[in-house]
């Protein structure tokens, strides 16, 4: 490999050819300031578009300063990042950056964790030259099922234009107009709910303003909570225990399952379940599901659709069925664990508490943004009632439990409530890339053979690589399984069932980089595949520790189905825990 050395702040560095002055300026400890530059570290990706000038540094012999993220390092190349040239030039920026931005701070749901706020204090602004000859964009706030996205923000820094463009593949984001009304914005300037959009929320995660925020729903559940009228009952989605605690001082990967309890009680919830219970009860309907299709192909049944492709999602969800509507009778009709325990909640729990379907508040917690909008769509309601009243993020619920002085660090652990509080391990692992799908394969695989399965880690099906493969001995049926995270990996797998290519039995895809717990209701990690690994060993962890770990032998899913449902795809179990998907490509009239 070519290498070039060179000084940067009078400190000798050899790096490989192409290395930008930034990465190089790091590698020596010295920190750079930056606004639009960010690296994906999992996914080998950057957002270097030179945009901002923040990172400006002085190269000797160049007359310009240079944006040290977009410039490579040379052989014998001199660098000083922060010479008063330097300091001044990036003071001017910021100031034309503020110049035209809004000062509602104060009321600005990234105010504490702004990139921009804390870039402006970290630069020693207290007063912005120019805002007279500044003009000020004028766009509308626009507000969708999930996200609210607030141009009049946007600093151009193209973070979530790579992560919907580059990284998710979805396209509704694109740089539109010039000079002081440059923004971000969906194709042809439509609203987000007109888009492609699939709310999987990775633009919000990235976002370093105000421009892209999460809809807030917890006025709403402080008011459920306030109604005596009201039963108001909570489960919590794996991926949310792995990572809160961050948002508290804690290590990335530190399990706060029995505080977040005890939080959440503190908080007023009259009952706090576990969704993990609802991810067992998937696995018997997917896992029987991909049994029966997969018996009628062996059989020669040409309508029994391969691969079965999992549904736990809805921004892929979303995803497919804005693109590729004509495979929308691969992936499993199952409702998702978040939908089906508002299924069971406001049927069989409520029925025993003797309370009225519309007097039962469900709240979820959730790592995703799409959750937001999976909850509002029609066919999860009853007579106009939803299965699930609110979801709220991680974020959101970190920031509930300050705004009630509660001291996480501190709490004693707390249980979840029976019967919808029990789970087994396989419920958990839903919170990684691979987890759904090993889960399926624990319960699968004793259901199609009869037999105990004795290795029950399929680390095989575990990992970070966007897309992975692997076949599962059935005790002789080799079961090919594909595994991606991230939609722009799923496109890939629907792009080889599409041409007839595909290898696969059964497919797991998740929206998010590194499955549920890197959603985009999550702490932002920033790319930073430590954080996501951190995660995953947690949500692992706590798989290891249960009693349980296959599905079908969570006691309370066993009594479910005999008190209720009767069994796994029986037309009740149909009726209450399925669903079906619509085509929501939309043609676009570009009006001259």
């Amino acid at each position: 490999m070519e290498t070039v050395k060179l000084t940067i702040d009078n400190k000798t560095i050899e790096v490989p050819k192409g290395t930008t002055i930034h990465k190089a300026a790091r590698e020596l400890g010295i920190e750079i300031p930056v606004l639009c530059y960010m690296r994906l570290d999992d996914l080998n990706i950057e957002n270097k578009p030179a945009g901002c000038r923040i990172c400006v540094v002085e190269v000797e012999g160049r007359r310009n300063l240079a944006p040290s993220c977009a410039t490579s390092c040379e052989e014998g190349m001199v660098v000083r990042t922060h010479t008063t040239r330097v300091l001044n030039a990036r003071r001017t920026v910021m100031e034309f950056i503020l110049s035209d931005h809004p000062k509602d701070c104060l009321v600005c749901a990234k105010s504490g964790n702004c990139d921009l706020q804390s870039l402006a204090q970290y630069l020693g602004i207290r007063e912005i030259p120019g805002e007279e000859i500044a003009e000020m964009s004028t766009y509308r706030k626009d507000t969708s099922p999930s996200i609210i996205r607030d141009l009049d923000k946007c600093i151009l820094c193209r973070r979530c234009e790579m992560m919907c463009n580059t990284v998710q593949t979805v396209g509704a984001l694109s740089a539109v107009n010039r000079g002081f009304m440059a923004t971000v914005a969906p194709a042809f300037e439509q609203n987000l709910e007109h888009s492609t959009c699939t709310y999987c929320g990775q633009c919000v995660a990235v976002c370093p303003t105000g421009a892209l925020t999460e809809v807030d729903h917890t006025a709403e559940v402080l008011r459920a909570l306030a109604d005596p009228a009201k039963t108001v009952i909570v489960q919590t989605a794996p991926a949310v225990r792995a990572a809160l605690g961050e948002l508290f001082g804690m290590k990335p990967g530190t399990l706060v399952t029995g505080k977040m309890v005890t939080a959440l009680r503190a908080l007023g919830f009259d009952y706090v379940f576990d969704t993990d219970f609802a991810a067992d009860l998937t696995i018997m309907e997917e896992g029987t599901e991909l049994l029966d299709r997969l018996q009628r192909h062996l059989s020669g049944d040409k309508s029994a659709r391969l691969p079965i492709m999992t549904s736990c999602c809805p921004g892929w969800v979303n995803f497919f069925e804005e693109y590729f509507p004509d495979l929308n009778d691969i992936p499993s009709t199952a409702k998702s664990p978040a939908q089906m325990f508002g299924s069971i909640a406001k049927t069989y729990f409520a029925d025993k508490i003797k309370v009225d379907r519309k007097d039962l508040v469900v709240v979820s917690i959730m790592p995703c943004l799409a959750k937001k909008y999976e909850c509002q769509r029609e066919e999860f309601s009853v007579n106009g009632n939803r299965d699930v009243d609110f979801s709220i993020s991680t974020r959101e619920l970190a920031a509930f439990i300050k705004q009630a002085n509660i001291d996480l660090n501190n709490l004693e652990d707390g249980e979840f409530d029976a019967p919808l509080g029990e789970s087994t391990g396989a419920g958990v692992i839903f919170g990684a890339t691979g987890g759904v799908i090993e889960a399926a394969c624990r319960t699968a695989y004793e259901l199609h053979t009869g037999k105990k399965l004795e290795r029950i880690d399929f680390t095989e099906l575990r990992g970070l690589q966007g897309v992975r493969s692997a076949t599962i001995d059935f005790d002789g049926l080799p079961l090919k399984i594909g595994i991606a995270h991230g939609l722009g990996n799923a496109r890939k797998l629907l792009d080889e069932i599409k041409s007839g290519k595909s290898q696969y039995h059964a497919i797991e895809v998740m929206a998010c980089p590194g499955g549920c717990i890197g959603g985009g209701g999550q702490p932002p990690h920033h790319g930073n595949s430590e954080i996501i690994k951190a995660r995953a060993a947690a949500i692992y962890e706590e798989d290891r520790n249960k009693p349980l770990r296959k599905s079908h032998e969570n006691p309370f899913i066993i009594k479910l189905y005999d008190e209720f449902l009767g069994k796994p795809n029986s037309e009740k179990a149909h009726h209450l825990l399925h669903t079906r998907y619509f085509d929501k490509k939309k043609k676009i009239v570009v009006k001259h």
